[in-house]
């Protein structure tokens, strides 16, 4: 098989970058990485290098390019079908799909008001009813897909889905400010959290030496 080459951004700051990258940490797939600090003076040239959408995340397998983080992880599920990236059974597998695209288009106020910062930890204040709201949302979603497709696992569908993905930057911003959490929103938390592949993402994104002072709030 061709070699897989993932391009991301900062891995202290580009929520959209872990996702697929968590994917293939997830599946055990081998791969290339190109990481392109953000924000820079010739941040958008070196993008440009690999994809003309001129944003990361970008997935490059021998000569097909797929960028943006939902379809990259889509183009996976489809390579590797015995990873089971998506629920097996049509309708749990639709449900997975909607809830995977509504974190991708939605939660505006809390992706601008808690931006992704895997090294910091904020003091907790009060947060804005935009991302009350936005958050119980998320926090409904957790429990009730859990609730109903959980079984047999810690993750939304028992197994490590596409959709745990796409939530995993969302964990990191609930611990980086301090965002009340209940015992069963607590327990998925520490189940994407403690994952050894997200701890080695943790751990590369706090040696990383970039600071961007528009996410240190």
């Amino acid at each position: 098989m061709a070699e897989l080459t993932l391009i991301i951004g900062n891995k202290n700051y580009s929520s959209w970058s872990l996702r697929p990258w968590l994917v293939l940490k997830q599946i055990g797939v081998e791969f290339a990485e190109v990481r392109i600090p953000l924000y820079g003076a010739t941040t958008r040239q070196e993008i440009l290098r690999y994809s003309a959408a001129g944003k990361v995340p970008i997935l490059q397998h021998g000569n097909i390019t797929i960028w943006e983080s939902l379809a990259i992880c889509e183009y996976l599920a489809e390579t590797f079908p015995d990873a089971n990236l998506w629920p097996e059974e049509k309708a749990t597998r639709a449900i997975a799909r909607s809830i995977s695209n509504e974190m991708h288009a939605g939660f505006s106020h809390v992706r601008s008001q808690m931006p992704m910062n895997m090294r910091a930890r904020f003091p907790r204040k009060e947060i804005s009813p935009e991302v009350k709201a936005e958050s119980d949302r998320i926090f409904t979603i957790w429990r009730d897909t859990r609730q109903q497709f959980g079984a047999g696992g810690k993750f939304l569908f028992g197994h490590f889905t596409i959709a745990d993905a796409m939530f995993a930057p969302v964990v990191s911003r609930f611990l980086t400010y301090n965002v009340p959490l209940d015992a069963t929103v607590q327990d998925y938390v520490e189940t994407i959290w403690t994952l050894p592949s997200l701890q080695e993402w943790r751990v590369a994104a706090e040696a990383e030496t970039e600071s961007l002072p528009k996410f240190e709030l």
